[in-house]
């Protein structure tokens, strides 16, 4: 198939076509399935998109219809979004690991008629809420594996739909590219719903231009080129996915590897050897616990040349990194430091060839981000909503701070309200809430100024915006002191024995805190201790581990007390949780954002007991298991008082 007659680049599917032309025998995809990567030229993949676009043709798939698609990332689900955007009907990824009840909201709220899964077990939901949804005309999977015996009444093969469209093109191919030549730059694209942190799911509109503009400026800003190689791990119905594994992608013509599982996820990437990487902050949190259980369990002498190691390497990584100047002896230092430190890390975490790596989400704490810069990893952060096409702000190259998240990103403005508040326009900017004109209206006005719901402020001088939380979440103690919740728990989450932590404090006298620990860090750390446990609620509760939280807490006290506003944000008290946080209970988004309005009426009983003086209490809390059957779990916590810096202390220092 051609490009259209006037060559212009309005879609995903017009860039397929251009890049079938331009970069035929490129890879566009590599999958690795049974331990052995697959590879898909751009030639190829535009031949599997068309004979799928055509099997949907043939099925009745047509221009404004909605297709739902679930699974993990593989390139028949990138595929199977490209297709259905051929015939100008809107793809809405779900996220794979969403309990029925939460697709059920999805596809009876957008109307889908079809729903393209991966597998059986995506197959198996689908099927539970046809009981309560409307509509669902056609399933469609991927792997047959386990659905040899089901009715295939209204269920759908992948390959045998592709092979359906193989076989009517001829009658077909003139009417799918009327279809392509027919999509305009305002178009939908795309349809994706939030994480819905306050509130249901809402169905966010792009546009063809929203992320065709975004895509090009901010491969622009990075310089991205078809060499690129990126890997495709995240959820596919998170924003982020879809502009760096299709938008960027396809804009650049670079490829993108789907790893076999998320068990193999860094045995693909020390294999694939990404030279494009992004990763929320949690990703980098957990490879540096990782990192940091190996270290206590080497031998004296490795743990010993990775201390001296590091110490340079936080010292002067940065400013080499960056080109500044550094001394001829350090530089020497740093040199042999990447023979035998941090080349063999950054290779053991598959960023060798790493050129351009970003985080984005939600901040990430600056000792964490230290780290990796220091290593020598052009690790940067962004600022980004799924309303903005992703990109609000991103950090150029030799303007690289944990601090902030940058300047606006190419074709984006930005303005602080009086509030504090941040608000942005650009190209990028969504169409509107599906369904929902009231939340439009309200987060986006006339003028296309979408408000971020973030407060922070613009540096004078660099430009460079600073995030201090959410604007809903910063608040003031009762001393009239500013709370910045986020802004103590990424400090926190530093250390590796802390998985999460959710702080309160808004018009109290003081701050606390829930903690949850990270079982595989700290039973690392009890099994070298000589600790017996036997569940994750024992671990949790065991004196020596509470000490060891209460001792994280206190180091952390120490740094908070030096920000003069917002010294009074250091935990006076704190509990560790029986359980872990987790989105099947409703407590964190599929993209482990804290739902903090959820955790405080469901553990209100344990706040109570932060602030009234107890040192224990009995608790009971309801739970979901992994095949949906839920439960309850009873526990009796302990509650700990840590030492905090007063501020009369500070004043005379």
């Amino acid at each position: 198939m051609e490009l259209t007659a006037s060559g212009d680049l309005v879609s995903i599917p017009h860039l397929l076509l251009r890049n079938a032309q331009k970069f035929g025998d490129r890879p566009a995809y590599r999958e690795k399935e049974f331990g052995i990567w697959q590879s898909w030229t751009w030639l190829e993949t535009a031949e599997e998109i068309e004979a799928l676009a055509l099997g949907l043709i043939d099925i009745g798939v047509k221009k404004g219809d909605y297709v739902a698609i679930i699974g993990r990332n593989r390139p028949s689900m990138y595929w199977s979004m490209v297709a259905v955007q051929m015939l100008n009907a809107v793809p809405v990824p779900l996220y794979q690991d969403a309990v029925a009840e939460e697709m059920a909201y999805v596809l009876e709220h957008c109307g889908s008629k079809y729903v393209i899964v991966g597998d059986q077990e995506q197959v198996d939901k689908v099927r539970e809420v046809q009981e309560t949804v409307s509509g669902i005309e056609n399933v469609i999977y991927f792997d047959p594996r386990g659905l040899r015996k089901y009715d295939h009444k209204n269920l759908s093969s992948f390959k045998d739909l592709q092979k359906q469209g193989r076989r009517v093109k001829d009658q077909r191919i003139s009417e799918l590219k009327k279809q392509i030549e027919a999509i305009t730059y305002d178009d939908t694209c795309i349809m994706l719903y939030t994480s819905g942190t306050t509130g249901r799911p809402k169905g966010v509109v792009l546009s063809n231009r929203n992320i065709i503009e975004t895509s090009k400026n901010s491969s622009e800003f990075d310089k991205l080129a078809p060499g690129e190689e990126t890997v495709a791990y995240l959820p596919m119905a998170w924003v982020g996915d879809y502009i760096f594994s299709i938008g960027q992608a396809y804009w650049s013509g670079f490829c993108v590897s789907c790893p076999e599982s998320v068990e193999t996820l860094n045995m693909d990437l020390r294999e694939i050897g990404p030279t494009y990487y992004f990763a929320p902050p949690r990703v980098f949190e957990s490879q540096l616990t990782t990192v940091m259980i190996r270290m206590e369990d080497a031998g004296k002498f490795k743990r010993r040349l990775f201390n001296w190691a590091m110490t340079l390497a936080q010292r002067v990584g940065p400013d080499i990194l960056d080109g500044k100047e550094v001394g001829f002896f350090d530089r020497l230092k740093y040199f042999f430091g990447n023979i035998f430190v941090y080349g063999p890390l950054k290779n053991t975490l598959g960023f060798s060839r790493v050129r351009v790596a970003y985080t984005a989400g939600e901040a990430i704490g600056p000792e964490i981000f230290d780290f990796y810069r220091s290593l020598g990893m052009n690790l940067k952060q962004l600022y980004g909503q799924t309303e903005a096409s992703v990109f609000i702000t991103q950090q150029p190259d030799g303007e690289v701070r944990s601090d902030t998240v940058g300047v606006p990103s190419p074709g984006v403005e930005l303005k602080i309200e009086s509030n504090g508040e941040v608000y942005y326009r650009s190209a990028g900017v969504f169409v509107e809430y599906f369904k929902n004109p009231e939340n439009t209206a309200d987060t986006k006005d006339k003028e296309g100024w979408v408000a971020t719901g973030d407060a922070g402020f613009i540096e004078e001088g660099t430009g460079h915006l600073r995030i201090i939380d959410r604007a809903k979440d910063v608040g003031k103690m009762a001393d009239g002191s500013m709370f910045a919740p986020k802004y103590v728990e990424n400090k926190l989450k530093f250390y590796p024995s802390i998985l999460e932590a959710v702080v309160f404090g808004n018009d109290r006298n003081n701050c606390s805190a829930f903690i949850n620990i990270d079982l595989a860090a700290v039973g690392n750390w009890a099994e070298r201790n000589n600790v017996a446990y036997s569940s994750y609620q024992e671990l949790a509760g065991h004196p020596q581990v509470l000490k060891l939280i209460q001792e994280h807490i206190a180091e952390t006290n120490l740094s908070i007390a030096q920000d003069k506003m917002l010294s009074g944000c250091q935990v006076h008290r704190f509990l560790v949780l029986h359980k872990e946080l987790d989105a099947d209970d409703g407590e964190l988004t599929r993209t482990r954002k804290v739902r903090r309005r959820i955790i405080e009426e469901k553990f209100s009983d344990l706040i109570q007991a932060l602030y009234n003086g107890s040192s224990e209490i009995s608790t009971e809390t309801e739970v979901t298991y992994e095949d949906g059957r839920r439960g309850s779990i009873k526990a009796k916590l302990e509650i700990r008082d840590v030492p905090v810096i007063d501020k009369v202390d500070r004043k005379a220092a």
